[in-house]
């Protein structure tokens, strides 16, 4: 929990008594590699912060075919957010590559208590002012960016995930085939 506590004091400072309120709705969970925390189709209930691991974000098409969105690594919220503030069933995926542990809460418990605590409603404004920069950021490097320099960005974010993944997740989160990838890094090693 402690480390929850300064994730979100890094944001944006949150009184003690919030903490005190705050604290018992996060439970301490766990997730297999290859279990999901957020599923399409379903309306969104929960939230969490990860510990530990890595989990993906992904799209699946009508066809089947996988569009990696985002990875998710250590001190990092999770969650379906579009669902759980829309409350409508939610289009992402959210899947462990690794096994996980978290620190998962009720959203609605979180909600309830933004009237009685101005800071908290801060925190959570801050949080979805970052999500919405870094997506757009994620936007503009997909269509205007190409492939190598998509790539270099990813090894700058994501310093150890190579090591973790399969090259398949990387490429998909690029938009590239997993061949597009093997070239670029063939070439970055011999320059």
């Amino acid at each position: 929990m402690k480390d929850l506590y300064h994730f979100f004091n890094a944001i944006s400072p949150i009184q003690q008594r919030t903490w005190e309120i705050l604290e018992p709705i996060f439970s301490i969970t766990t997730l297999k590699k290859g279990e999901y925390f957020i599923e399409e189709g379903r309306v969104a209930k929960k939230f969490g912060f990860l510990t530990s691991g890595v989990i993906r974000a992904f799209y699946r098409s009508e066809d089947g075919q996988e569009y990696n969105k985002h990875f998710f690594t250590e001190n990092n919220m999770i969650g379906g957010f579009s669902s759980l503030i829309s409350q409508l069933p939610s289009q992402i995926n959210q899947q462990a590559l690794t096994d996980c542990n978290m620190l998962v809460g009720n959203y609605k418990s979180l909600i309830d208590k933004l009237d009685d605590h101005q800071d908290l409603e801060r925190l959570l404004r801050k949080i979805s002012e970052q999500y919405f920069v870094d997506k757009e950021k994620r936007e503009v490097e997909i269509v205007l960016l190409d492939a190598s320099k998509r790539y270099a960005i990813f090894q700058d974010e994501y310093p150890n995930l190579e090591q973790i993944i399969p090259q398949y997740h990387i490429a998909s989160y690029l938009g590239i085939t997993a061949t597009q990838l093997s070239r670029i890094r063939s070439k970055n090693r011999k320059a």
